[in-house]
């Protein structure tokens, strides 16, 4: 959905060269990239950015935690104090901020 700031964002990290995964909860593509409902095998993840509700982040968290990013950004309406804290406990930086700022700004 073109509306959606997870949409936005993909864009905007492929426009400006970032390589990108983007994972959902429905099929589709997003520029170049094809929205994936499984769990990939990833290597040397830097920065995940989660669009979900706390609610439906659930299913997702033991995967993100296992692919052992640098840091996890929750976006407004994602934010999830409990699934923060065990991130930061396993050494991956988090930050409630909006991903879509960060790159207009020049802080991503």
């Amino acid at each position: 959905n073109p509306e959606r700031y997870s949409y936005l964002v993909t864009k905007m990290l492929q426009k400006a060269g970032h390589p990108v995964i983007a994972l959902g909860l429905r099929d589709g593509i997003i520029g170049k990239v094809q929205i994936q409902k499984n769990r990939p095998e990833v290597n040397e993840v830097h920065t995940i950015t989660i669009y979900l509700s706390e609610k439906n982040q659930i299913d997702w968290e033991e995967y993100i935690l296992s692919l052992k990013p640098r840091r996890i950004l929750f976006n407004p309406g994602a934010h999830n104090l409990d699934f923060a804290k065990r991130a930061e406990a396993a050494g991956i930086e988090t930050e409630n901020a909006c991903t879509l700022v960060l790159l207009s700004t020049g802080g991503f």
